[in-house]
């Protein structure tokens, strides 16, 4: 598996506004500049992670973005959700129509589902707080 770019860019974006908390508050133009993610990826990103409840942004003087909860509240899993919805594997689970041969005889079928929420179990257990940590301080849980 592997996240489109617009997941990873928007974990590079959750990570340089979870760096301004308790300080200035971030915008989208100045998140840009930090990470070298388009302006436009960026405002788009903005977007939808303030509909989803991980970013609050607020207009004016003063205004800008911050995290709507505890970077430790935030999972891998919440942030790839809010770009690419729902996590899962195949289309097959999702009951509309796929290009699947083996279709309703299929065997292995009924056991996505049980992949699919291993695969969000384990990006659920990585925090925004984490990925913030210096890459020499993160251990891989074992």
């Amino acid at each position: 598996m592997r996240l489109s770019s617009m997941a990873d860019y928007a974990v590079v974006a959750m990570v340089a506004a979870a760096r301004h908390c308790g300080g200035d508050k971030a915008n989208a133009g100045q998140i840009a500049l930090e990470t070298g993610v388009p302006a436009p990826t960026v405002q788009k990103l903005v977007s939808k992670l303030v509909g989803a409840g991980l970013l609050k942004s607020t207009r004016g003087a003063g205004g800008g973005l911050r995290l709507a909860r505890p970077a430790a509240a935030i999972s891998l899993a919440d942030i790839v959700e809010a770009v690419e919805g729902p996590i899962a594997l195949t289309a097959c689970v999702e009951g509309v129509g796929h290009d699947c041969a083996p279709g309703i005889g299929c065997s292995v079928r009924p056991h996505w589902p049980l992949v699919n929420e291993a695969m969000r179990s384990a990006l659920a257990g990585v925090s925004l707080a984490r990925l913030m940590a210096p890459h020499e301080t993160m251990e891989i849980a074992e």
